[in-house]
């Protein structure tokens, strides 16, 4: 009879024991696998950039991360709670950006993402915190000027950009458009000479003109195809992310932070950037 009280005392306990590990166990996890909000000890953020941009958010040879959207990245994340060793990159190309959030792959997204009618469906968006317009790069003896000069040019864009949609449906229709998985497969056809021009934002492309290897051989249009508001992209719904995003968009201008980071990414391509934009005001494009 004693032995029984004891064997169930101990069920007891273990039963309780097994509780509160499933129950509570993992109450300051998010949906990526990272600590809450505050960081905690030895927790880890995932944060999608890109790994192919120049000045925006570029992996280096010995596997560090530098970039402007890196910058902004690290930033935000430090205000979330969470130090440089804390936060892992998670590599996210434009097609997959959707997709990447909507997983839970990432807490959020630094990608060049522009804020879009249509994307604001499927995610959610803090920011803008940069105010990118669409151009060109060309060969620095083209003779390409304007937009509708890429009528019957061969043009170059990666797969799910919006800049090869806006040329082709407004700009010009007769472009032959040729939509890559990345923008160093089309810098390396402008190289080659197998494309006339290639299509983003000139904060993207003034990162890749101002490679040692590519300097003097292009050229930035100069065009003001659209206006790019840069969106930092958060899973739909999770607004409470975006409103502590926002706070350290506002937090990284009014330290200088922000000056700084634009100024020791885009500075040696001579990029005319515009002033950090406001918190919630999209430039729209002209109708």
């Amino acid at each position: 009879m004693k032995l029984r009280k004891v064997t169930a005392a101990s069920a007891a306990v273990l039963v309780l024991a097994l509780t509160a590990t499933a129950c509570g166990g993992d109450d300051n996890k998010d949906s990526t696998g990272s600590s809450s909000a505050s960081g905690g000890s030895g927790g880890k953020i995932k944060v999608g950039i890109k790994f192919d941009q120049p000045g925006l958010g570029l992996k280096k040879p010995d596997g560090s991360f530098a970039g402007f959207d890196v910058d902004v990245a690290k930033y935000v994340a430090k205000q979330l709670g969470y130090e440089p060793d804390q936060i892992e990159f998670v590599e996210t190309k434009s097609a997959d950006r959707e997709n990447a959030l909507s997983r839970g792959d990432v807490k959020f997204i630094t990608a060049t993402y522009s804020i879009n009618d249509e994307r604001k469906k499927k995610v959610d968006f803090a920011g803008p915190y940069l105010l990118a317009h669409q151009d060109l790069l060309i060969k620095s003896d083209s003779d390409i000027s304007k937009g509708t000069d890429l009528n019957g040019k061969k043009l170059c864009s990666v797969v799910g950009s919006t800049s090869a949609q806006n040329v082709k449906k407004t700009i010009a229709p007769d472009a032959q458009l040729k939509q890559v998985s990345s923008y160093s497969e089309c810098i390396a056809g402008l190289q080659s000479g197998a494309v006339d021009a290639v299509t983003t934002d000139d904060s993207i492309l003034a990162g890749f003109a101002s490679q040692d290897q590519y300097k003097g051989k292009f050229k930035l249009a100069g065009l003001k195809l659209s206006n790019e508001n840069y969106g930092v992209g958060v899973k739909k719904g999770d607004t409470a992310t975006v409103d502590k995003i926002n706070k350290a968009l506002e937090q990284m201008v009014s330290d200088g932070s922000w000056d700084k980071a634009v100024k020791d990414n885009f500075g040696p391509a001579n990029y005319k950037n515009e002033q950090a934009p406001k918190i919630g005001v999209i430039v729209p494009n002209a109708s």
